[in-house]
């Protein structure tokens, strides 16, 4: 497979220093970033999700295929060089080999978060905690028919 990072345009590549906010969660910008060096964070309101430092990590694609406003936000920690690209869309579509890179990306997070659900289910099944729920997770991930994306959540409903 073909790595995004080879796909990137040399031109567009910029150094940002530590603090930085790339992304803000509930904005839309059409705009997509790949990592070529340093290291970022992702936050969910306050909560800390990722941190990410491996070269060739996107950020901003989930927000233009879902066509929603970014469901979170990407700051630097450290100073970093990213591929900046304005028009995600035009990026994303300009090169089969990207598309597909970025589809391999969605598809290992996804495996990823599957995995851990699963787990979860394993470790804590019979135990009659509110991690009952996992199995209606997993159930909806794996069989989801397309649908309009509500980046809300039971504790903040009306989030979009």
């Amino acid at each position: 497979m073909v790595s995004i990072l080879s796909k990137c345009d040399e031109k567009l590549k910029r150094s940002y220093g530590a603090g930085e906010v790339l992304l803000g969660e509930r904005q839309r910008t059409g705009r997509l970033y790949v990592l070529a060096s340093g290291t970022v964070e992702v936050l969910r309101g306050e909560t800390r999700v990722a941190m990410i430092s491996d070269p060739g990590a996107v950020f901003g694609e989930m927000s233009i295929l879902l066509d929603t406003p970014h469901t979170a936000t990407v700051r630097t920690l450290t100073p970093c060089e990213l591929y900046f690209y304005e028009d995600a869309s035009a990026f994303m579509r300009s090169d089969p080999e990207i598309t597909f890179a970025i589809a391999a990306l969605l598809a290992q997070r996804l495996n990823t978060a599957t995995t851990y659900l699963a787990d979860l289910k394993q470790q804590y099944a019979g135990a009659g905690s509110g991690l009952a729920m996992v199995s209606d997770v997993l159930a909806s991930l794996v069989n989801q028919p397309a649908r309009a994306y509500d980046p809300g959540s039971d504790r903040e409903p009306n989030a979009s």
